[in-house]
């Protein structure tokens, strides 16, 4: 049953060597920061009903997708990752859903506790391409905070500041710049922006 196959495959990640930030982030990537919706409806019954879609179909990767985060939404962790992974096995970056499913693999793997996973989903999403995209900085500083990877976090933070200083030199706009943010991830954030205010870091 698929199920178990998914209850028992484990999931992994390593640590990435970040390259350093460019000066300015102004590129836009709504492509990849939207959620993956196939169906509307929400709770078990939608949940039920993607995972006898994906039974028919291997290639049912969107619904892999949206069932991975609504499990891991469901405190799922196990299942969620493993949903992610068959939603990615055999897509190339080129796929109109790599992006998308990456991004939103880190965000439910930094809200399940791990936020080095979420640097691995991110990293990969980083360098696929040249895009400086305006999500970078803030989301990156966030994760590398979070695995106390400190002093690359501020310089991260500080290619937010460089980019829209009237943004991100204070936490004042924040619920406004991050409303799908929560507030213990603003609450991360601002000791980064803390940490930067203290001693901004020169570029480059």
């Amino acid at each position: 049953m698929l199920l178990a196959a998914l209850l028992a495959v484990p999931g992994a990640a390593i640590a990435q060597a970040m390259p350093p930030p460019a000066e300015f982030y102004f590129d836009t990537d709504s492509h990849a920061t939207r959620p993956i919706l196939v169906l509307e409806e929400t709770g078990e019954p939608a949940m039920q009903k993607l995972l006898a879609i994906i039974e028919r179909d291997p290639r049912a990767r969107a619904e892999a997708a949206q069932l991975a985060h609504m499990a891991m939404q469901a405190g799922r962790a196990e299942i969620g990752r493993n949903l992610y992974q068959r939603a990615l096995d055999g897509l190339s970056q080129n796929n109109v859903l790599w992006r998308p499913v990456m991004w939103n693999y880190g965000w439910d793997l930094y809200r399940a506790g791990d936020a080095q996973g979420a640097l691995t989903q991110w990293h990969a999403l980083l360098t696929s391409r040249g895009l400086t995209a305006t999500w970078m900085p803030q989301t990156l500083a966030l994760a590398l905070w979070s695995v106390d990877r400190k002093d690359e976090a501020v310089k991260w933070y500080a290619a937010a500041v460089r980019s829209e200083p009237d943004q991100w030199r204070t936490s004042s706009r924040y619920a406004q710049l991050l409303p799908d943010w929560r507030e213990s991830e603003r609450a991360t954030l601002d000791e980064v922006r803390a940490a930067w205010a203290e001693n901004p870091p020169s570029w480059p």
